[in-house]
């Protein structure tokens, strides 16, 4: 199975670059896994609702009807590490050759997105910019490995 993080995030900075190195090779040691940066439309924070369809639809169009979704929403579902774990293996379990893991674009997606995730996750009850959930997203799925393969790491 392959993991495809995909991002809507229009923003860059060195230190999210550096993260993003570390992390997609270490989570690499696991199972196959690339970020994909998603080509948004820069509009004015005015014109929401146009931000919300375009970067629905570019995300849309990188789905294959085969794959298994996870959308990070921060009105989806809480887990723990060890919770979200057992997610990441009952994923690697459905025998799909691909998992995509999403973050909308800045005002979110839309009611299509959210219907096609098969698993809708929150990071937290705050809202986070899109480097830093990013980051933080990349760390919980490197994390759940560790967990799976009980390699120390996470600390109960």
């Amino acid at each position: 199975m392959k993991f495809v993080f995909l991002n809507c995030a229009s923003a860059n900075e060195k230190w999210a670059e550096q993260a993003e190195e570390v992390y997609v090779k270490k989570i690499s040691a696991f199972v196959p896994f690339e970020i994909k940066k998603l080509k948004i439309s820069k509009t004015s924070r005015d014109d929401k609702d146009f931000k919300i369809k375009t970067d629905s639809e570019a995300i849309l169009k990188e789905l294959k009807s085969e794959d298994y979704v996870v959308l990070f929403d921060e009105r989806g579902k809480s887990f723990s590490s060890r919770e979200f774990s057992q997610k990441v293996q009952n994923i690697l379990n459905t025998g799909k050759k691909r998992t995509v893991f999403i973050i909308g674009g800045a005002f979110g997606v839309d009611e299509a997105v959210k219907k096609r995730a098969d698993l809708q996750l929150s990071l937290s009850k705050m809202v986070f910019n899109h480097l830093i959930a990013q980051t933080v997203c990349l760390e919980q799925i490197y994390r759940a490995f560790m967990i799976l393969k009980n390699i120390p790491y996470h600390n109960d």
